[in-house]
């Protein structure tokens, strides 16, 4: 038997990742464990989870595999340091004094967490950290043959790269190195809208709709040169993250009608424009990549990784106007799937496997902690779900105390002064919920309470998805979004602007564009998850028993977690979570997140 560890650390979302015998067992991030969100410390925690997970005997081999190769990162360090001169002499200090301390000595660093946890003299390897990425999407895609494409803010110099996919293995045929960099032009333009780099990207993508692209002729004169295969140029004058003092200049204020927003400040029509614009330039640096991807493949297919692949906005328009038939996107597109990559690296290209091709579905019920928890006893009042909300039509999945109703869709269950119901979040009077309740809010109100800009994900029958959104298709891992079809919406953006005879945030908030009123964006776009009854069937009995007690087939899709947290994992993560918001929710992600395990505590 021959174990495979992959591991990303030392930059966000550390990860490990555990193959055995070719086949991917388990994987999970640190943050699950320490509780840090994106911790970029060495995964000690994860490590041994996986380890332990599958199976591992304490003294047997293992292979470990770092997802890049940090002499190369530090070389780029130092000299683009040395290009700036004096102004990144403050960064350049501390990033010299962090790398020697530890950065440089990841391979002891990893030999010495596994000698403490049972498995001395593990065979160390280094990967590309573009080459993880790549391997990260292809070999877990439904493809025989595809391009690979990847974007990010930096790999070792790489940027964004072009590979090929087949029989003989993934191979980088072509590259953008830095500082030209799509990953980091959009995080810049994050910043410069009051969001977090590196956790802020998704705001940004959510704003945009409600911007204009005012910016866009400008961004493109001045900023960013986009040739015809893709490639991007930035000038630098714009932009200070070379020198680590920050990641955009004041030349980009003057450009862009004044300094960035302060960190977390509420956003403004401004920003709004900004983003749009950001968005609308990434979108179309992309399609050309993609084309000449197309070009230098001869591939109908496609397969995505990389931070930016998590741009669901670009990856519809990539799939709706690109030159593939099909694209496979990795659900962790990010550093911590790069830990997966690293490990079918080894397996495949150093081992010389060959490749089985999958269904592309990822088994979550081996791969995350959270299938501990059916194994532990633990002390909640909630109302049994699942195989029982079978048989008596949902009476036990939800009790609302009002009259079902099939007409108004995108529900929660939530607990609410000691009784579970799900309130409506598309209608302006809850359907399940009894006249004369409390809460007189309307559901735009809650939404807008809840998640400001940013509308809620709608998790869908599969069955019934295609009722409500267009394109038809799967969308189990939310990494494309969809649009809600024409039938099903209520008002025009146009008509939501003249409400209060303005344009902007106040006429667009509030009104109700659709039965699904807190899952619709002001684009009547929603990033929609389909869930399959073969692949997800705890998660499809409940809202089977949803639908037929009130003839919806949707219910909310929101992270188990408090913001500026990670997803619980434990038990006593969900029972502090759900006391500090007031409620007892389900919710889960698909990524990294086993949703049976938690339905079966929380049901208990």
């Amino acid at each position: 038997m021959r174990t495979i560890l992959g591991v990303s650390a030392d930059y966000h979302d550390s990860a490990a990742a555990i193959l055995v015998d070719g086949e991917l067992v388990a994987a999970v991030q640190e943050e699950r464990f320490t509780r840090i969100k994106h911790d970029s410390s060495m995964p000690r925690n994860a490590i041994a989870w996986c380890l332990d997970a599958a199976g591992t005997q304490r003294g047997s081999p293992v292979e470990v595999v770092f997802y890049e190769k940090p002499l190369t990162s530090y070389e780029r360090i130092l000299a683009t340091h040395a290009l700036v001169g004096p102004r990144g002499f403050r960064t350049l200090a501390a990033a010299v004094s962090k790398w020697s301390r530890s950065s440089l000595w990841v391979e002891a660093r990893i030999e010495q967490i596994l000698a403490d946890i049972g498995f001395p003299d593990p065979q160390v390897r280094f990967a590309e950290h573009h080459v993880s990425h790549a391997c990260s999407a292809f070999y877990p895609s439904p493809f025989e043959s595809a391009a690979v494409l990847t974007f990010d803010a930096v790999g070792e110099w790489a940027t964004s790269s072009i590979a090929h996919g087949s029989d003989v293995g993934v191979r980088i045929i072509d590259e953008l190195m830095f500082p030209d960099s799509l990953g980091l032009f959009y995080s810049a333009m994050t910043a410069h809208c009051g969001f977090e780099v590196n956790d802020g990207e998704y705001k940004m993508m959510g704003l945009a709709p409600y911007g204009e692209p005012r910016f866009v002729d400008a961004l493109r004169s001045d900023v960013i040169d986009i040739a015809p295969d893709g490639s991007v140029r930035l000038d630098q004058r714009f932009f200070a993250y070379r020198s680590g003092t920050a990641m955009a200049s004041r030349r980009l204020a003057d450009l862009l009608d004044g300094p960035p927003l302060p960190r977390d400040s509420p956003p403004g029509q401004r920003e709004a424009d900004i983003a749009r614009s950001t968005q609308l330039i990434l979108e179309e640096a992309i399609l050309s990549i993609a084309g000449h991807a197309h070009d230098l493949t001869g591939e109908s297919r496609a397969c995505l990784a990389g931070g930016v692949a998590l741009n669901c906005v670009a990856n519809a328009r990539l799939l709706a106007e690109g030159p593939f038939d099909e694209i496979w996107i990795q659900p962790a597109a990010g550093d911590s799937g790069a830990a997966i990559g690293a490990a079918y690296w080894a397996w495949h290209e150093l081992g010389d496997h060959p490749r089985a091709v999958t269904s592309g579905k990822r088994r979550d019920v081996r791969w995350i902690p959270g299938a501990k928890l059916r194994k532990r006893r633990n002390h909640a009042v909630a109302h049994r779900c699942g195989d029982r909300a079978q048989e008596d039509g949902g009476r036990r999945a939800i009790r609302s105390g009002g009259r079902p109703s099939g007409r108004r869709c995108g529900c929660r269950l939530v607990s609410r002064k000691g009784r579970v119901r799900p309130p409506s979040l598309g209608a302006p009077i809850d359907p399940c919920r009894p006249e004369g309740s409390d809460d007189d809010r309307s559901p735009e109100q809650i939404h807008q309470e809840a998640r400001g800009f940013r509308p809620f994900a709608p998790a869908i029958m599969a069955e019934h998805a295609g009722e409500w959104f267009e394109p038809a298709g799967p969308s189990p891992y939310m990494v494309v979004t969809k649009q809600l079809k024409a039938d099903r919406r209520i008002v025009s953006r146009e008509d939501a602007e003249k409400v209060d005879g303005s344009r902007g945030f106040s006429a667009l908030l509030s009104v109700p564009r659709s039965e699904m009123g807190a899952c619709t964006h002001v684009d009547y776009s929603a990033r929609v998850q389909t869930v399959d009854e073969s692949d997800n069937p705890s998660f499809h009995r409940l809202l089977d028993a949803f639908h037929r007690r009130t003839g919806c087939p949707a219910l909310l899709n929101t992270s188990f977690n408090q913001s500026g947290e990670p997803i619980v994992l434990t038990p006593a993560d969900a029972l502090r979570t759900s006391a500090a918001v007031g409620s007892i929710c389900l919710y889960w992600r698909t990524a990294f997140v086993h949703p049976e395990a938690i339905l079966e505590w929380a049901t208990r």
